[in-house]
């Protein structure tokens, strides 16, 4: 079977990550918030991080499968890209912690002790941290998934070597990635006493594989051929993840309706995604990662002093404050994303081009030499 054409920037689902990191980021900023009602779908925020984690199987299924399947997949260059891509904010963001809760303790404020937990310092700088090799949460706890994010990139070929064989049975790969998803949570549940989508240190490097599976089996169907009423499908697979996270029901069926998403908003060509291929949808989506990242920083330093400065008892902020605080989220973001995210990644990917030239520089061409050798 021929795969259909497909463009090489999906802009509706580069929109969508700006959701995922915004439910993340409410779901951590809801404890500050005075008198907030309890609420299932906020509580079930952590699943942006599963949205995520299907999403990067997604995503590089699209960039790099036929690649890896076709025998033109460089390794060190997919990670150096890789590299380039999360490590700069996520050493920026723990030293950004460390200074901050430096600054409370010469302050005379409390901090948290595992804060800066230097025993877990050195897994924190290897993205080892969720391989269960740190001691305790430390530094910028959400990092955790960038630690999984690392692992599912390592084994990003064993990935590829499965689902190139399955591209001709896109339906089976999604069956079966769907199921393993389902037994994985469940025996999990049952082994652990807790679920797989509450797993950040010790089980993060395997709460992101059944996911990243997920995302690679619905790249192999939107392959095949997009969705034929992707409007239609997006809308009621975001209103059926939503409602399931609403009612509090089992997580295993929000991921899998947010991967239901995730192939729908794929589907929508980008001349007819209006709002979501926009420039302010894709940039939004674009400084995700860094809406992600600082969320920690700025809700250490940001509702310390608006409690301090509003006399909140308990850090519980009054709702146009706790509103303010959130709305700047995106700003602070932006302001990483340009000072340091964007920056040190076409730095990085910069050094490994011009390394690439210059090894092609100084690699004698073949009729040439033959010639000399000849002459």
């Amino acid at each position: 079977m021929t795969p259909v054409q497909t463009p090489a920037d999906l802009r509706p689902i580069t929109a969508l990550r700006f959701g995922a990191a915004i439910w993340v980021a409410v779901y951590a900023f809801w404890e500050n918030l005075a008198g907030a009602p309890s609420s299932s779908l906020v509580q079930k925020g952590y699943l942006g991080v599963e949205l995520f984690f299907v999403l990067s199987g997604f995503i590089l299924s699209h960039v790099y499968l036929q690649a890896a399947g076709e025998k033109r997949f460089s390794y060190r260059s997919f990670l150096w890209a890789r590299v380039a891509r999360v490590y700069p904010l996520h050493v920026a963001t723990l030293v950004g912690v460390g200074l901050l809760a430096a600054a409370a303790l010469f302050a005379g404020m409390s901090v948290d002790g595992n804060v800066l937990s230097w025993a877990s310092l050195p897994a924190n700088l290897l993205m080892v941290h969720a391989w269960g090799l740190a001691p305790v949460a430390g530094w910028n706890h959400p990092s955790w998934s960038i630690s999984a994010e690392w692992f599912a990139y390592l084994c990003f070929p064993l990935f590829a070597w499965v689902f190139w064989r399955l591209r001709q049975r896109p339906v089976a790969a999604f069956l079966g990635a769907a199921a393993f998803l389902a037994a994985l949570y469940s025996g999990f549940e049952r082994l652990a006493g807790f679920p797989l989508t509450e797993a950040t240190i010790l089980w993060g490097a395997l709460r992101i594989v059944p996911c990243f599976a997920l995302g690679c089996a619905l790249y192999l169907v939107y392959r095949r051929g997009p969705l034929k009423a992707p409007w239609t499908a997006s809308a009621v697979s975001f209103g059926l993840m939503v409602l399931s996270a609403a009612l509090g029901l089992w997580d295993g069926v929000t991921v899998l309706l947010a991967g239901a998403l995730i192939l729908s908003l794929a589907s929508l060509p980008n001349e007819r995604a209006g709002w979501l291929a926009s420039k302010p949808a894709v940039y939004l989506g674009e400084i995700s990662y860094s809406v992600y990242m600082v969320c920690v920083p700025w809700k250490l330093l940001a509702v310390n002093l608006a409690a301090k400065v509003t006399d909140a008892p308990d850090k519980q902020l009054q709702l146009f404050v706790w509103l303010a605080i959130l709305a700047l989220l995106p700003v602070v973001a932006a302001v990483s994303y340009h000072l340091v995210e964007h920056p040190a990644r076409k730095a990085l990917r910069g050094m490994a081009q011009r390394r690439r030239t210059a090894s092609s520089d100084k690699t004698p061409d073949v009729g040439t030499s033959k010639r000399v050798s000849q002459s």
